[in-house]
């Protein structure tokens, strides 16, 4: 028997003895983010599967777990001897474990979940879908704890402050401007979970999760008074001389609730239900109003002030210099059977580490080779790593966390001759990146108007991608952060309205499983445009600098427009990185951003 079928047997056997019919465990943290530290590490620890997504269902004679397309076979791989199934719905189906639970719930039957990891809005589709079957609930019910004896510990960083010389703002102003908007939303208190949110607020960061600078905490936002719950020895005697001076009180993390709870109940709260705990939301005195949003501060921190704006551009172009020695030692060097997917990520990341102002990297690095493409969020481990061969595609995602902003890029190379469907579906793909980067917009748009530019040549072609377009980025913070998007109308907040100073990725892409995938993205950043009798229009400014790989290009599916964007875009790349360059690196650059022109 193993470790998973082991806990899971313990794990039915806690069931039955609470006379539970269903128990639900998510993929999340208290915060509800994407990053979740090893501690809440459940699902990993209960089936053996390590994506990002997941939630299992639990029954005495099933127990199944649920994620999306971009971790199908990696679950397949992982699953086998856990005793758990892949629920893998058809695409005509599309059914999710509240489905599941729906279809084999008898009447009588009841579920439990542990409410600090699950959003209140999560909980009340729960009940509202099943509302009708005389299902009884448990939402404060944790049966893993006294099960995962070896238990990793909640992390414990140092936080640390946030110089204006980057973030460009005081902590006492984005108090105010915090304050001021409660005001008009006529909200006593605002309740804050989600961790870049109380970063940005007090200009603070840690290193409690991992790929994000952040620190494990909540806040509540007072009139008077910020009650900052966290770990007060992650605070330095300086920083916490500033916060008191600032009102903001330091109170231990598992206090949020009970002071929570003891809030006066003719007062009015402001909470996003969406990273709200069902626990959280729940410790609310009774009476008190409650305003369900998005926080104020994902909002403020959603658009990049002058100095942040100064900065992404200066970080871009560190960026690109690491990116750019890293291509020019990858074709050097390629070949080589010392020469893989995890050594050449490890490469890439020292690279980096020698930018001033490197925290590390802003997420997973994907280098995947061939077929492993065609897996949108395969990361090498040292049981998928292969050589990379004389010929092939290789899909390279990779970002930095930098004080002065936070990066992510997508470049896909090709090794020895590419194929003529290989070049065409990289330049379709290459199609969308390019007409997104070039549109004009009227100001009131959303990122779903969009979405068909990057799509249309693919679409037209026969293809499609599965994940979104676009997702918004946040500044020494989350690379994946909203609430601004760009997809089909899916995303932290669709209908966010892009405006001037957010910033967003721009990644259209092919997968084709079993041979290769095909990503070329770049972070644009929304920008005014001009003024006309039909009103304000915006556009993009791409910011990424990296080479695009023009021995994958079929010219002929590019129009003219399309090749003016590229040799624009590639007479920029090397006019800002290579001043930084040796000068065999220099040449090297200077042929790959050589002008293109339709034969």
């Amino acid at each position: 028997m193993s470790s998973f079928t082991e806990n899971l047997a313990l794990l039915q056997a806690i069931m039955k003895e609470n006379s539970i019919t269903a128990y639900i465990v998510p993929s999340t943290d208290p915060h509800l983010g994407e990053y979740v530290p090893d501690h809440w590490q459940l699902i990993a620890w209960l089936t053996g599967f390590t994506g990002s997504a997941a939630t299992v269902v639990i029954t005495d004679s099933f127990a199944g777990l649920w994620t999306d397309s971009r971790y199908f076979i990696q679950a397949e791989s992982q699953l086998p001897g856990s005793g758990f199934v892949l629920m893998k719905p058809s695409v005509s189906e599309k059914k999710d474990f509240i489905s599941w639970l729906t279809d084999n719930l008898n009447p009588g039957s009841k579920i439990a979940l542990d409410g600090r990891i699950f959003s209140i809005k999560q909980t009340r589709s729960i009940e509202k879908t099943l509302e009708g079957k005389n299902i009884s609930f448990d939402f404060n019910c944790d049966l893993i704890s006294e099960l995962w004896t070896d238990r990793p510990p909640i992390p414990c960083s140092l936080a640390f402050d946030h110089s204006t010389q980057f973030c460009g703002k005081e902590r006492s102003v984005k108090i105010t401007e915090v304050r001021e908007q409660m005001k008009i939303k006529e909200a006593d208190y605002h309740l804050l979970t989600s961790l870049d949110d109380i970063m940005w607020l007090l200009n603070i960061r840690g290193s409690d999760i991992k790929y994000s600078p952040l620190l494990i905490s909540f806040a509540i936002v007072g009139e008077e008074q910020i009650l900052l719950f966290t770990d007060e020895s992650k605070i330095p005697l300086k920083l916490a001389s500033e916060f008191d001076r600032l009102e903001i009180v330091l109170l231990p993390y598992e206090e949020t609730a009970g002071i929570l709870s003891s809030l006066s109940s003719d007062s009015t709260i402001l909470l996003n239900p969406v990273t709200t705990s069902s626990s959280l939301f729940n410790s609310i005195p009774y009476g008190m109003k409650i305003i369900e949003d998005l926080t104020i501060t994902t909002r403020l921190k959603a658009i990049k002030n002058i100095v942040e704006i100064d900065s992404i551009r200066h970080v871009m172009v560190k960026d690109g210099v690491a990116l750019t020695k890293f291509f020019y030692w990858f074709e050097q060097n390629s070949g080589s059977d010392l020469v893989s997917e995890l050594s050449i990520g490890e490469k890439l990341k020292s690279l980096r580490s020698e930018n001033e102002n490197y925290l590390g990297p802003s997420f997973s690095i994907i280098v995947a080779y061939n077929e492993h493409g065609a897996l949108p969020h395969y990361s090498p481990t040292t049981e998928s790593d292969i050589v990379i061969g004389k010929e092939g595609i290789l899909l390279v995602d990779s970002g930095g966390q930098y004080l002065d902003g936070t990066t992510d890029i997508t470049r896909t190379i090709g090794i020895g001759k590419p194929s003529d469907r290989q070049k065409r579906d990289f330049s379709l793909v290459l199609k969308g990146t390019i007409n997104l980067a070039l549109v004009r917009f009227p100001a009131g748009t959303r990122g779903y108007q969009i979405d068909l530019l990057a799509r249309k040549a693919l679409w037209e072609a026969g293809l499609n991608y599965g994940h979104g377009t676009g997702h918004g980025v946040g500044f020494c913070l989350n690379v994946h952060e909203g609430p601004q998007n760009i997809g089909q109308g899916s995303g932290t907040d669709p209908e966010t309205v892009l405006e001037p100073g957010m910033l967003i990725s721009d990644e259209p892409a092919i997968y084709r499983e079993g041979e290769y995938g095909i990503r070329i993205e770049n972070l644009i950043l929304c920008r005014e445009d001009k003024e006309t009798e039909f009103g304000r229009f915006l556009k993009f400014d791409t910011v990424s600098l990296c080479y695009i790989d023009k021995s994958m290009i079929d010219i002929s599916l590019l129009d003219q427009k399309e090749i003016d964007w590229l040799n624009s875009y590639h007479a920029e790349v090397y006019d800002k990185i290579s001043p930084f360059l040796l000068a065999e690196e220099r040449l090297w650059l200077e042929e790959k951003t050589k002008i293109i022109s339709q034969v």
